[in-house]
This record gives C-alpha cells, sequence and structure tokens, in this order.
C-alpha cells in the first residue's frame, strides 16, 4: 500500500472530489484519480461514491480514513523530526479561518518572520470544519478555527475572544427596522461555505428571529461578503473587529446581538500526537507574546 495513494486518498475525501483535490495537491486531476483507483484496486473494494456534486465515501472508505489520516500525519511528522535539530527552520503549515486571517494574524505572522526568518511558513484560509479534518490528516501543523472544539486527538488553547455581530446594508438603521421591512421569510443570508462555524451561528440567529426558511448565498471571500452586504443583496455574521475597520464600515451597518449569539472563542489547536518541533514551537511563543491574544 503505497503512503502517497493513502495520501491522496485522504485529500479527496476531505475537499469531495477530484478537482479540488488536483489543485491543492498540485497535481493534475488523471493523476488523483489514477491514484484513488489504485488503492480501490488493492483493497478489493470501492472507496468513495461518485456523483454529480462530487464524491463521498463509502462504508470501508469511511474505516480506512482515520488509518491513512494517522499514516500521511506520522509520515510528516517524521521527516519533520529527524530535521529537526532545535534551530526553527523548515516548512511550517498553519490553517486559518479567513476573517481571522484577515484582522488577526498579519502582526502576528510578521513578528514570527523577523524572528525566525528560517521558517517557510504557509498560510491557509478555510472553514473551521475544514482546517479541522487538515490537522486530523496531518497537512497542517496548527490552525485558528471558531470553537468550541472538543476531539480525543486535538489539544486547544483560546487565542482571540470575538464579539459576532450582524451585519447589514447602511440603510438598516436597526434590528427592528430590518425585522420590520423584509420578508416575512427574512432576508437572504450571505454564508461562507458548508463547515464555517459563523455560518452556523447565523442560521441559528436566523431561526431565533423567525427566518428559518430564508434564501442562503454562498460567498467565497471576505471582500466579496461585505461587498454584497453593502450592496444590500442581504445579511450576514461577522466579527466586529472585521467589519469595524476604516475601509470596508462606511456602506454599512452593524448590529449587535445577544451574548449567547455573538460570543464565540477562536482556538489554536494542535495535534496532542505530533512531534513538537522547533518551527511550531516558535510560533507558538510568538502566538503566547502577541498582544492581539484574548485582546477582543
Amino acid at each position: 500500500m503505497e503512503l502517497t495513494d493513502l495520501m491522496t486518498f485522504s485529500t479527496v475525501a476531505r475537499l469531495g472530489g477530484i478537482t479540488r483535490a488536483a489543485d491543492e495537491l498540485n497535481t493534475v486531476q488523471s493523476n488523483v484519480t489514477q491514484r484513488v483507483k489504485a488503492l480501490e484496486a488493492e483493497i478489493g473494494t470501492a472507496l468513495f461514491e461518485r456523483h454529480s456534486r462530487g464524491m463521498t465515501l463509502t462504508g470501508a472508505g469511511r474505516r480506512l480514513l482515520p488509518y491513512a489520516q494517522r499514516m500521511a500525519a506520522l509520515s510528516r511528522e517524521a521527516v519533520l523530526a529527524a530535521r529537526d535539530d532545535g534551530e526553527p527552520k523548515g516548512p511550517l503549515s498553519i490553517g486559518s479561518m479567513e476573517t481571522t486571517a484577515a484582522v488577526r494574524l498579519p502582526a502576528l505572522l510578521a513578528a514570527f518572520h523577523r524572528r525566525y526568518p528560517a521558517v517557510r511558513l504557509t498560510l491557509r484560509t478555510a472553514p473551521t470544519a475544514d482546517l479541522v479534518a487538515a490537522m486530523l490528516d496531518g497537512t497542517l501543523d496548527g490552525a485558528f478555527v471558531a470553537g468550541p472544539i472538543e476531539h480525543a486527538e486535538l489539544s486547544a488553547v483560546t487565542a482571540f475572544r470575538e464579539e459576532l455581530v450582524l451585519v447589514t446594508a447602511r440603510r438598516w438603521t436597526s434590528l427592528a427596522a430590518l425585522r420590520a421591512g423584509t420578508p416575512e421569510s427574512g432576508p437572504t443570508a450571505l454564508v461562507f461555505r458548508t463547515g464555517c462555524t459563523y455560518r452556523q451561528r447565523l442560521e441559528q440567529v436566523f431561526s431565533e428571529f423567525g427566518w428559518p426558511s430564508a434564501a442562503r448565498f454562498e460567498l467565497g471571500t471576505l471582500d466579496g461578503m461585505i461587498g454584497c452586504v453593502a450592496a444590500d443583496m442581504g445579511v450576514t455574521l461577522l466579527p466586529r473587529a472585521v467589519v469595524e475597520r476604516d475601509h470596508v464600515n462606511r456602506d454599512i451597518s452593524i448590529h449587535a446581538l445577544a451574548a449567547s449569539q455573538s460570543r464565540v472563542d477562536t482556538l489554536f489547536i494542535q495535534r496532542r500526537s505530533a512531534h513538537q518541533y522547533s518551527a511550531l514551537q516558535g510560533f507558538v511563543t510568538c502566538l503566547e507574546r502577541s498582544e492581539e491574544v484574548i485582546a477582543a
């Protein structure tokens, strides 16, 4: 059983399709397809159900996945551990929600780079569910995700505390005006793709407001999200620190919510069993010293 085949299988399982897996693995689709088929032939059963919307795991695929994730993670950690001589250097892969990357991380990343210039840091943005999956399959060394996260293989520390606010076009001056001036079904919910914790929280808010059947419109970027809100296409839920930046708050209104709806912790997660090599230790040290930590 080839390790590369298992890593390819894990990536397809996490991303739900050949095309996205090929993009992440920096290879062609035919190579991904070939490796998945080779693994299925070796095991003797189908690992994926293929349909028009992508690929989902079969029962055999679900049973294989945790083993493939552990093997991929161990392989990467073994290489990094062997190369680790106590001096932070080499690759370091960190994941983050896009909102956290936009507001909370620039100063932290700059400080880390100044202190450890020999580390080749890469930052991947994705929804919380995707980041957790990437942590488990060993493609990320650490990640900033929305809490709570409870998983036996992951440890978590609170990095930032955010206040989520409802964001609307400028003309909606209050939540009362919004609720009075929209259809009974509610305004369109502007959301990131499935797996985003803020999307789940917005759906809860809409349900409490009596809008469980509101239309959803999925967007892929933070700038696109705020632009569509400003154009009065719909409403969204974002951290206050994101939307209070000077260059984005001119055409939008910000509405506070009850504490039960608005409070969320951003956690930094790591694998419990992973080797704590020097580059990751250096990043954690910079995080602990960051002035942004627990600042919201």
